[in-house]
Protein backbone atom coordinates (compact mmCIF):
# COMPACT_ATOMS: atom_id res chain seq x y z
CA UNK A 1 0.00 0.00 0.00
CA UNK A 2 3.01 2.34 0.03
CA UNK A 3 2.23 3.74 -3.44
CA UNK A 4 -1.50 4.33 -2.96
CA UNK A 5 -1.13 8.01 -2.00
CA UNK A 6 0.08 8.79 -5.51
CA UNK A 7 -2.30 6.64 -7.56
CA UNK A 8 -4.85 8.88 -9.19
CA UNK A 9 -8.54 8.04 -8.78
CA UNK A 10 -8.78 6.27 -12.15
CA UNK A 11 -5.86 3.97 -11.31
CA UNK A 12 -7.15 3.37 -7.79
CA UNK A 13 -10.57 2.32 -9.07
CA UNK A 14 -9.00 0.11 -11.74
CA UNK A 15 -6.82 -1.69 -9.18
CA UNK A 16 -9.84 -2.25 -6.94
CA UNK A 17 -11.83 -3.70 -9.87
CA UNK A 18 -8.90 -5.93 -10.82
CA UNK A 19 -8.60 -7.27 -7.27
CA UNK A 20 -5.06 -5.97 -6.82
CA UNK A 21 -6.23 -4.25 -3.67
CA UNK A 22 -9.54 -4.09 -1.82
CA UNK A 23 -11.64 -0.98 -1.29
CA UNK A 24 -11.31 -1.53 2.46
CA UNK A 25 -7.52 -1.50 2.22
CA UNK A 26 -7.59 1.66 0.12
CA UNK A 27 -9.95 3.46 2.49
CA UNK A 28 -8.15 2.34 5.63
CA UNK A 29 -4.86 3.56 4.18
CA UNK A 30 -6.44 6.92 3.33
CA UNK A 31 -7.85 7.20 6.85
CA UNK A 32 -4.40 6.54 8.31
CA UNK A 33 -2.92 9.23 6.06
CA UNK A 34 -5.67 11.68 7.02
CA UNK A 35 -5.08 11.12 10.73
CA UNK A 36 -1.37 11.70 10.31
CA UNK A 37 -1.42 14.65 7.93
CA UNK A 38 -4.27 16.55 9.49
CA UNK A 39 -2.31 17.11 12.69
CA UNK A 40 -0.29 19.55 10.60
CA UNK A 41 -2.56 20.54 7.71
CA UNK A 42 -5.79 21.10 9.68
CA UNK A 43 -7.88 20.33 6.60
CA UNK A 44 -10.63 18.10 8.06
CA UNK A 45 -13.59 19.57 9.96
CA UNK A 46 -15.66 16.39 10.44
CA UNK A 47 -14.47 12.77 10.34
CA UNK A 48 -16.61 9.86 9.10
CA UNK A 49 -13.78 7.35 9.01
CA UNK A 50 -15.55 4.37 10.59
CA UNK A 51 -18.57 4.79 8.34
CA UNK A 52 -16.28 5.01 5.31
CA UNK A 53 -14.60 1.70 6.16
CA UNK A 54 -18.00 0.05 6.58
CA UNK A 55 -19.13 1.45 3.24
CA UNK A 56 -15.96 0.18 1.57
CA UNK A 57 -16.72 -3.34 2.80
CA UNK A 58 -20.10 -3.35 1.03
CA UNK A 59 -20.53 -3.98 -2.71
CA UNK A 60 -20.59 -0.78 -4.75
CA UNK A 61 -20.69 0.38 -8.35
CA UNK A 62 -19.71 3.37 -10.41
CA UNK A 63 -16.52 4.40 -12.22
CA UNK A 64 -14.83 5.44 -8.95
CA UNK A 65 -16.12 2.58 -6.79
CA UNK A 66 -14.09 2.36 -3.59
CA UNK A 67 -12.07 5.56 -4.11
CA UNK A 68 -11.85 7.79 -1.00
CA UNK A 69 -12.69 11.48 -1.12
CA UNK A 70 -13.83 14.37 1.09
CA UNK A 71 -16.87 16.64 0.80
CA UNK A 72 -16.41 20.38 1.19
CA UNK A 73 -17.87 21.73 4.41
CA UNK A 74 -20.32 24.01 2.62
CA UNK A 75 -22.54 21.13 1.49
CA UNK A 76 -24.74 18.69 3.37
CA UNK A 77 -24.11 15.00 3.93
CA UNK A 78 -26.81 13.27 5.95
CA UNK A 79 -25.86 12.79 9.59
CA UNK A 80 -22.72 14.95 9.35
CA UNK A 81 -22.15 18.48 10.62
CA UNK A 82 -22.17 21.19 7.96
CA UNK A 83 -20.52 24.15 9.64
CA UNK A 84 -20.10 26.41 6.57
CA UNK A 85 -16.74 27.22 8.17
CA UNK A 86 -18.58 29.33 10.76
CA UNK A 87 -18.75 29.32 14.55
CA UNK A 88 -22.47 30.01 14.16
CA UNK A 89 -23.09 26.57 12.62
CA UNK A 90 -20.76 24.12 14.37
CA UNK A 91 -23.72 22.11 15.71
CA UNK A 92 -25.61 22.01 12.41
CA UNK A 93 -26.15 18.30 11.59
CA UNK A 94 -27.59 17.74 8.11
CA UNK A 95 -30.75 15.67 7.81
CA UNK A 96 -30.16 14.73 4.18
CA UNK A 97 -27.44 14.80 1.55
CA UNK A 98 -27.49 17.72 -0.87
CA UNK A 99 -28.54 16.63 -4.38
CA UNK A 100 -25.32 17.43 -6.27
CA UNK A 101 -23.24 15.88 -3.51
CA UNK A 102 -25.37 12.73 -3.74
CA UNK A 103 -24.71 12.52 -7.47
CA UNK A 104 -21.01 13.08 -6.92
CA UNK A 105 -20.94 10.21 -4.41
CA UNK A 106 -23.08 8.02 -6.71
CA UNK A 107 -19.99 7.64 -8.92
CA UNK A 108 -18.73 5.20 -6.26
CA UNK A 109 -16.62 7.67 -4.28
CA UNK A 110 -16.52 7.13 -0.52
CA UNK A 111 -16.49 10.20 1.71
CA UNK A 112 -14.11 10.23 4.66
CA UNK A 113 -15.65 13.41 6.06
CA UNK A 114 -15.72 17.15 5.52
CA UNK A 115 -12.88 19.28 4.16
CA UNK A 116 -12.28 22.73 5.58
CA UNK A 117 -13.61 25.91 3.98
CA UNK A 118 -13.60 29.58 5.04
CA UNK A 119 -16.78 31.06 6.47
CA UNK A 120 -19.52 30.61 3.83
CA UNK A 121 -16.78 30.26 1.18
CA UNK A 122 -16.48 34.03 1.00
CA UNK A 123 -12.71 34.37 0.74
CA UNK A 124 -9.70 32.98 -1.10
CA UNK A 125 -7.98 31.48 1.93
CA UNK A 126 -9.11 28.77 4.36
CA UNK A 127 -8.42 30.30 7.77
CA UNK A 128 -11.68 30.31 9.71
CA UNK A 129 -12.04 31.36 13.33
CA UNK A 130 -14.12 28.21 13.82
CA UNK A 131 -11.33 25.77 12.94
CA UNK A 132 -8.12 27.72 12.42
CA UNK A 133 -5.93 27.87 9.30
CA UNK A 134 -5.58 25.08 6.78
CA UNK A 135 -1.96 24.81 5.69
CA UNK A 136 -0.35 24.26 2.31
CA UNK A 137 1.48 20.89 2.07
CA UNK A 138 4.22 22.51 -0.01
CA UNK A 139 5.00 24.99 2.78
CA UNK A 140 2.91 24.86 5.92
CA UNK A 141 3.59 28.51 6.67
CA UNK A 142 1.45 29.35 3.65
CA UNK A 143 -2.24 29.21 2.77
CA UNK A 144 -3.78 26.35 0.80
CA UNK A 145 -6.18 28.84 -0.81
CA UNK A 146 -9.93 29.01 -0.70
CA UNK A 147 -12.60 28.38 -0.57
CA UNK A 148 -11.84 24.71 -1.39
CA UNK A 149 -8.63 24.95 0.64
CA UNK A 150 -9.17 21.85 2.75
CA UNK A 151 -9.87 19.78 -0.34
CA UNK A 152 -6.72 21.03 -2.08
CA UNK A 153 -4.50 20.41 0.94
CA UNK A 154 -5.74 16.82 1.29
CA UNK A 155 -5.27 16.03 -2.40
CA UNK A 156 -1.87 17.71 -2.67
CA UNK A 157 -0.63 15.84 0.41
CA UNK A 158 -1.67 12.49 -1.09
CA UNK A 159 -4.41 11.75 1.45
CA UNK A 160 -7.03 11.23 -1.29
CA UNK A 161 -6.66 11.42 -5.09
CA UNK A 162 -9.49 13.90 -5.61
CA UNK A 163 -11.84 15.94 -3.44
CA UNK A 164 -15.21 17.62 -3.89
CA UNK A 165 -14.94 21.38 -4.53
CA UNK A 166 -17.00 24.36 -5.63
CA UNK A 167 -16.17 27.64 -7.33
CA UNK A 168 -18.04 30.94 -7.04
CA UNK A 169 -15.16 33.30 -7.78
CA UNK A 170 -12.16 31.03 -8.18
CA UNK A 171 -12.68 28.62 -5.28
CA UNK A 172 -11.60 25.55 -7.27
CA UNK A 173 -8.92 27.27 -9.34
CA UNK A 174 -7.27 29.34 -6.59
CA UNK A 175 -6.48 26.43 -4.23
CA UNK A 176 -5.48 24.31 -7.23
CA UNK A 177 -2.98 27.02 -8.19
CA UNK A 178 -1.66 27.40 -4.65
CA UNK A 179 -1.28 23.64 -4.10
CA UNK A 180 -0.06 22.49 -7.54
CA UNK A 181 -3.25 20.74 -8.68
CA UNK A 182 -5.65 20.56 -11.60
CA UNK A 183 -8.82 22.56 -10.96
CA UNK A 184 -11.66 22.85 -13.50
CA UNK A 185 -14.63 25.18 -13.06
CA UNK A 186 -17.27 23.76 -15.43
CA UNK A 187 -19.60 25.82 -17.62
CA UNK A 188 -22.66 27.30 -15.95
CA UNK A 189 -24.84 25.49 -18.51
CA UNK A 190 -23.34 22.16 -17.45
CA UNK A 191 -25.50 22.57 -14.30
CA UNK A 192 -22.97 20.96 -11.98
CA UNK A 193 -24.38 22.76 -8.94
CA UNK A 194 -27.21 22.50 -6.41
CA UNK A 195 -30.58 23.49 -7.86
CA UNK A 196 -31.02 25.89 -4.93
CA UNK A 197 -28.49 28.24 -6.57
CA UNK A 198 -30.89 28.82 -9.47
CA UNK A 199 -32.84 31.11 -7.13
CA UNK A 200 -30.00 33.65 -7.07
CA UNK A 201 -30.05 36.64 -9.44
CA UNK A 202 -26.92 35.30 -11.17
CA UNK A 203 -25.66 31.74 -10.74
CA UNK A 204 -21.90 32.09 -10.51
CA UNK A 205 -21.13 28.85 -8.64
CA UNK A 206 -20.11 25.62 -10.36
CA UNK A 207 -19.06 22.36 -8.71
CA UNK A 208 -16.37 19.81 -9.48
CA UNK A 209 -13.19 18.62 -7.79
CA UNK A 210 -9.51 19.30 -7.31
CA UNK A 211 -7.30 16.51 -8.65
CA UNK A 212 -3.67 15.65 -9.33
CA UNK A 213 -4.22 14.49 -12.93
CA UNK A 214 -6.08 15.69 -15.99
CA UNK A 215 -7.37 12.15 -16.37
CA UNK A 216 -9.20 12.26 -13.04
CA UNK A 217 -10.82 15.58 -13.90
CA UNK A 218 -11.89 14.32 -17.33
CA UNK A 219 -13.31 11.06 -15.96
CA UNK A 220 -15.21 12.91 -13.24
CA UNK A 221 -16.77 15.28 -15.78
CA UNK A 222 -17.84 12.30 -17.90
CA UNK A 223 -19.30 10.52 -14.86
CA UNK A 224 -21.20 13.58 -13.66
CA UNK A 225 -22.75 14.35 -17.00
CA UNK A 226 -24.17 10.84 -17.03
CA UNK A 227 -26.04 11.88 -13.89
CA UNK A 228 -26.74 15.55 -14.68
CA UNK A 229 -28.08 16.34 -18.14
CA UNK A 230 -27.51 19.94 -19.28
CA UNK A 231 -30.45 21.63 -20.95
CA UNK A 232 -28.59 23.25 -23.83
CA UNK A 233 -24.92 22.24 -23.97
CA UNK A 234 -23.64 19.27 -25.93
CA UNK A 235 -22.07 16.59 -23.71
CA UNK A 236 -18.32 16.68 -23.16
CA UNK A 237 -17.98 12.91 -23.31
CA UNK A 238 -14.95 11.10 -21.95
CA UNK A 239 -11.81 13.00 -22.95
CA UNK A 240 -8.87 10.59 -22.92
CA UNK A 241 -5.98 12.50 -24.44
CA UNK A 242 -4.75 15.50 -26.43
CA UNK A 243 -6.77 16.82 -29.33
CA UNK A 244 -5.51 17.09 -32.89
CA UNK A 245 -6.84 20.53 -33.69
CA UNK A 246 -4.34 23.38 -33.33
CA UNK A 247 -5.91 26.18 -31.35
CA UNK A 248 -5.99 29.95 -31.53
CA UNK A 249 -4.90 31.06 -28.05
CA UNK A 250 -4.96 34.60 -26.66
CA UNK A 251 -3.01 35.39 -23.51
CA UNK A 252 -2.74 38.35 -21.18
CA UNK A 253 -1.09 39.15 -17.87
CA UNK A 254 -2.36 42.66 -17.09
CA UNK A 255 -5.53 43.33 -15.09
CA UNK A 256 -8.22 46.02 -15.22
CA UNK A 257 -7.19 47.28 -11.78
CA UNK A 258 -3.51 47.50 -12.59
CA UNK A 259 -2.58 44.89 -9.98
CA UNK A 260 1.07 44.20 -9.34
CA UNK A 261 1.90 40.82 -10.85
CA UNK A 262 4.51 38.68 -9.12
CA UNK A 263 7.50 38.22 -11.50
CA UNK A 264 7.48 34.44 -11.08
CA UNK A 265 3.78 34.33 -11.94
CA UNK A 266 4.36 36.50 -14.99
CA UNK A 267 7.27 34.33 -16.16
CA UNK A 268 5.27 31.12 -15.63
CA UNK A 269 2.34 32.50 -17.63
CA UNK A 270 4.56 33.59 -20.51
CA UNK A 271 6.35 30.22 -20.49
CA UNK A 272 2.96 28.50 -20.65
CA UNK A 273 2.04 30.59 -23.69
CA UNK A 274 5.38 29.75 -25.34
CA UNK A 275 4.91 26.06 -24.53
CA UNK A 276 1.54 26.14 -26.28
CA UNK A 277 3.21 27.79 -29.27
CA UNK A 278 5.89 25.09 -29.28
CA UNK A 279 3.13 22.50 -29.50
CA UNK A 280 1.88 24.13 -32.70
CA UNK A 281 -0.88 26.33 -31.39
CA UNK A 282 -1.16 29.93 -32.54
CA UNK A 283 -0.58 32.27 -29.59
CA UNK A 284 -1.32 36.00 -29.50
CA UNK A 285 -0.78 38.43 -26.64
CA UNK A 286 -3.75 40.74 -26.03
CA UNK A 287 -4.71 43.38 -23.49
CA UNK A 288 -6.89 42.31 -20.58
CA UNK A 289 -10.40 42.07 -22.10
CA UNK A 290 -12.18 42.95 -18.84
CA UNK A 291 -12.85 46.55 -17.82
CA UNK A 292 -12.54 48.08 -14.36
CA UNK A 293 -16.27 47.80 -13.72
CA UNK A 294 -16.04 43.99 -13.64
CA UNK A 295 -14.18 43.95 -10.33
CA UNK A 296 -16.46 46.57 -8.78
CA UNK A 297 -19.65 44.87 -9.92
CA UNK A 298 -18.46 41.43 -8.83
CA UNK A 299 -17.57 42.80 -5.40
CA UNK A 300 -21.06 44.30 -5.11
CA UNK A 301 -22.59 40.90 -5.91
CA UNK A 302 -20.26 39.23 -3.41
CA UNK A 303 -21.56 41.65 -0.77
CA UNK A 304 -25.11 40.63 -1.67
CA UNK A 305 -24.23 36.94 -1.23
CA UNK A 306 -22.69 37.66 2.17
CA UNK A 307 -25.87 39.48 3.19
CA UNK A 308 -27.88 36.40 2.16
CA UNK A 309 -25.63 34.17 4.29
CA UNK A 310 -25.97 36.48 7.28
CA UNK A 311 -29.74 36.63 6.86
CA UNK A 312 -30.07 32.86 6.64
CA UNK A 313 -27.88 32.46 9.71
CA UNK A 314 -30.05 34.91 11.64
CA UNK A 315 -33.18 32.96 10.67
CA UNK A 316 -31.75 29.51 11.41
CA UNK A 317 -30.28 30.50 14.78
CA UNK A 318 -33.35 32.44 15.97
CA UNK A 319 -32.87 33.68 19.50
CA UNK A 320 -29.48 31.99 19.59
CA UNK A 321 -28.13 34.25 16.88
CA UNK A 322 -25.01 36.15 17.90
CA UNK A 323 -23.46 38.43 15.26
CA UNK A 324 -20.11 38.10 17.02
CA UNK A 325 -20.05 34.45 15.91
CA UNK A 326 -19.59 35.72 12.36
CA UNK A 327 -16.22 36.89 11.13
CA UNK A 328 -15.43 40.57 10.42
CA UNK A 329 -15.01 39.83 6.70
CA UNK A 330 -18.52 38.34 6.45
CA UNK A 331 -20.09 41.13 8.48
CA UNK A 332 -18.18 43.77 6.52
CA UNK A 333 -19.37 42.45 3.17
CA UNK A 334 -22.96 42.27 4.41
CA UNK A 335 -22.78 45.80 5.81
CA UNK A 336 -21.49 47.10 2.47
CA UNK A 337 -24.49 45.58 0.73
CA UNK A 338 -26.96 47.10 3.16
CA UNK A 339 -25.32 50.50 2.74
CA UNK A 340 -25.59 50.46 -1.06
CA UNK A 341 -28.25 47.95 -2.04
CA UNK A 342 -29.59 50.00 -4.93
CA UNK A 343 -26.14 50.25 -6.52
CA UNK A 344 -25.59 46.53 -5.98
CA UNK A 345 -28.66 45.64 -8.01
CA UNK A 346 -27.43 47.92 -10.79
CA UNK A 347 -24.17 45.96 -10.69
CA UNK A 348 -26.07 42.71 -11.09
CA UNK A 349 -27.72 43.99 -14.24
CA UNK A 350 -24.33 44.87 -15.70
CA UNK A 351 -22.89 41.48 -14.75
CA UNK A 352 -25.62 39.77 -16.75
CA UNK A 353 -24.38 41.63 -19.83
CA UNK A 354 -20.73 40.71 -19.35
CA UNK A 355 -20.98 37.55 -21.45
CA UNK A 356 -20.67 39.76 -24.50
CA UNK A 357 -17.03 40.43 -23.55
CA UNK A 358 -15.89 36.82 -23.73
CA UNK A 359 -18.22 36.10 -26.62
CA UNK A 360 -16.24 38.72 -28.51
CA UNK A 361 -12.92 37.13 -27.47
CA UNK A 362 -14.06 33.63 -28.38
CA UNK A 363 -15.25 34.81 -31.78
CA UNK A 364 -11.55 35.12 -32.63
CA UNK A 365 -9.85 32.69 -30.24
CA UNK A 366 -10.45 29.19 -28.89
CA UNK A 367 -8.73 29.68 -25.53
CA UNK A 368 -7.98 32.60 -23.23
CA UNK A 369 -4.81 32.13 -21.13
CA UNK A 370 -3.89 34.15 -18.04
CA UNK A 371 -2.45 33.77 -14.55
CA UNK A 372 -4.77 32.12 -12.05
CA UNK A 373 -3.69 34.39 -9.20
CA UNK A 374 -1.47 37.48 -9.11
CA UNK A 375 0.91 35.93 -6.58
CA UNK A 376 1.77 32.49 -5.17
CA UNK A 377 0.17 31.37 -1.92
CA UNK A 378 0.40 34.01 0.84
CA UNK A 379 1.65 33.32 4.31
CA UNK A 380 -0.92 32.23 6.88
CA UNK A 381 -2.51 35.33 8.36
CA UNK A 382 -1.98 37.64 5.38
CA UNK A 383 -5.62 37.18 4.35
CA UNK A 384 -6.87 35.72 7.63
CA UNK A 385 -9.97 36.66 9.64
CA UNK A 386 -8.02 38.90 12.01
CA UNK A 387 -7.13 41.30 9.19
CA UNK A 388 -9.22 44.53 9.26
CA UNK A 389 -11.90 44.60 6.58
CA UNK A 390 -10.48 47.37 4.41
CA UNK A 391 -7.00 45.84 4.49
CA UNK A 392 -8.39 42.40 3.66
CA UNK A 393 -10.35 43.86 0.74
CA UNK A 394 -7.25 45.53 -0.67
CA UNK A 395 -5.18 42.35 -0.34
CA UNK A 396 -7.81 40.08 -1.83
CA UNK A 397 -8.36 42.44 -4.73
CA UNK A 398 -4.63 42.17 -5.37
CA UNK A 399 -4.54 38.38 -5.28
CA UNK A 400 -7.79 37.31 -6.91
CA UNK A 401 -8.60 39.31 -10.03
CA UNK A 402 -8.25 36.73 -12.83
CA UNK A 403 -10.79 34.09 -11.81
CA UNK A 404 -14.12 35.89 -11.06
CA UNK A 405 -14.85 37.06 -14.65
CA UNK A 406 -15.37 33.46 -15.78
CA UNK A 407 -17.84 32.84 -12.97
CA UNK A 408 -19.81 35.83 -14.20
CA UNK A 409 -19.78 34.80 -17.87
CA UNK A 410 -20.38 31.11 -17.13
CA UNK A 411 -17.48 30.01 -19.30
CA UNK A 412 -15.39 26.99 -18.25
CA UNK A 413 -11.90 27.65 -16.90
CA UNK A 414 -9.14 25.40 -15.62
CA UNK A 415 -6.03 26.04 -13.55
CA UNK A 416 -3.01 23.89 -14.37
CA UNK A 417 0.16 23.49 -12.25
CA UNK A 418 2.81 24.91 -14.58
CA UNK A 419 5.47 26.58 -12.45
CA UNK A 420 7.29 27.26 -9.22
CA UNK A 421 8.02 30.49 -7.44
CA UNK A 422 11.55 31.30 -6.35
CA UNK A 423 10.54 30.13 -2.86
CA UNK A 424 9.27 26.78 -4.25
CA UNK A 425 5.55 27.46 -4.07
CA UNK A 426 3.36 26.17 -6.93
CA UNK A 427 2.07 28.56 -9.58
CA UNK A 428 -1.08 27.89 -11.60
CA UNK A 429 -1.97 29.16 -15.06
CA UNK A 430 -5.61 29.59 -16.09
CA UNK A 431 -7.11 28.54 -19.43
CA UNK A 432 -10.68 29.48 -20.35
CA UNK A 433 -12.92 28.61 -23.30
CA UNK A 434 -16.39 29.52 -24.52
CA UNK A 435 -19.31 28.04 -22.61
CA UNK A 436 -19.49 24.32 -23.27
CA UNK A 437 -15.80 24.17 -24.21
CA UNK A 438 -14.60 21.77 -21.50
CA UNK A 439 -13.36 19.31 -24.13
CA UNK A 440 -11.07 21.95 -25.63
CA UNK A 441 -9.60 22.73 -22.21
CA UNK A 442 -9.16 19.10 -21.20
CA UNK A 443 -7.51 18.15 -24.50
CA UNK A 444 -5.08 21.05 -24.17
CA UNK A 445 -4.43 20.14 -20.51
CA UNK A 446 -3.68 16.54 -21.49
CA UNK A 447 -1.25 17.80 -24.12
CA UNK A 448 0.62 20.04 -21.70
CA UNK A 449 0.68 17.29 -19.09
CA UNK A 450 2.04 14.73 -21.59
CA UNK A 451 4.70 17.16 -22.82
CA UNK A 452 6.16 17.64 -19.35
CA UNK A 453 4.80 21.12 -18.64
CA UNK A 454 3.28 20.16 -15.27
CA UNK A 455 5.21 20.46 -12.02
CA UNK A 456 5.41 17.05 -10.38
CA UNK A 457 7.43 17.46 -7.19
CA UNK A 458 5.65 15.95 -4.24
CA UNK A 459 5.03 18.29 -1.31
CA UNK A 460 7.22 18.28 1.76
CA UNK A 461 4.22 17.29 3.88
CA UNK A 462 3.93 13.72 2.58
CA UNK A 463 1.72 11.10 4.24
Amino acid sequence: MTETPWWDAVETAARIRAGDVSAVEVVEAAVARARGCDKVLNAVTAETYDAAVRQAAAPSSGPFAGVPTFIKDLDDVAGVITSFGSRAHTANVASKTETFTAKYLSTGLISLGKSAAPEFGLTGTTESTAFGPTRNPHDTNHSSGGSSGGAAALVAAGVVPLAHASDGGGSIRIPAAFCGLVGLKPSRGRRFAPALLDRLPLRIVAYGAVTRSVRDTAHLVAALEQRIRPRKLAPVGLVEGPGRKRLEIAFFTDTPLGNTLDPDVRDTTIRAALHCEKLGHSVTEIACPFGTEVADDFFAYWCFLAAVCVGQTRLSRGRGYDPDHLEPWTRGLSDRFRASAFGAFSSMRRLHKMRTVTQGVFADYDVLLSPTTSEPAPEIGHLGPEVPFDTALQRMSQYFCYTPPHNVTGDPAISLPLGWSSSRLPIGVQFAAREGGERVLLELAYELEADGAFIRERPSRQP
